[in-house]
């Protein structure tokens, strides 16, 4: 499983871009990380995982967690969502069906 080898927020852009030790680049808007959450606030305990919209989400916070994920802390206060670097690997594979559906809009 590749894990990050960079690790940037663009602030201006509200993204978060990970730079893989694949090589591989994702970037993540704001939105779509908070709105994928994976804590059981966000998702509950029944294993089916499902978007959260919150308007206008901004980054406060990014933590390792141990080798195998990181901890988004949000400025609304939502600080509990662990992304496992294969969560991350896997939303980064649907970023861009996410950023076409917003574009639309």
């Amino acid at each position: 499983m590749p894990i990050p080898a960079l690790i940037v927020p663009l602030m201006d852009e509200k993204a978060l871009r990970l730079l893989w030790d694949d090589d591989q680049i994702s970037t993540y808007p704001f939105p779509y990380l908070r709105g994928w959450c994976p804590c059981a606030g966000c998702q509950g305990h029944d294993g089916e995982r499902q978007f959260i919209k919150v308007e206008n989400p901004q980054l406060a916070t990014i933590k390792p967690v141990g080798n195998y994920a990181l901890n988004l802390g949000w400025s609304d206060g939502h600080d509990t969502g662990i992304y496992s670097f294969e969560y991350l690997r896997t939303l980064s594979d649907q970023v861009a069906e996410f950023n076409a559906t917003t574009t639309e809009r």
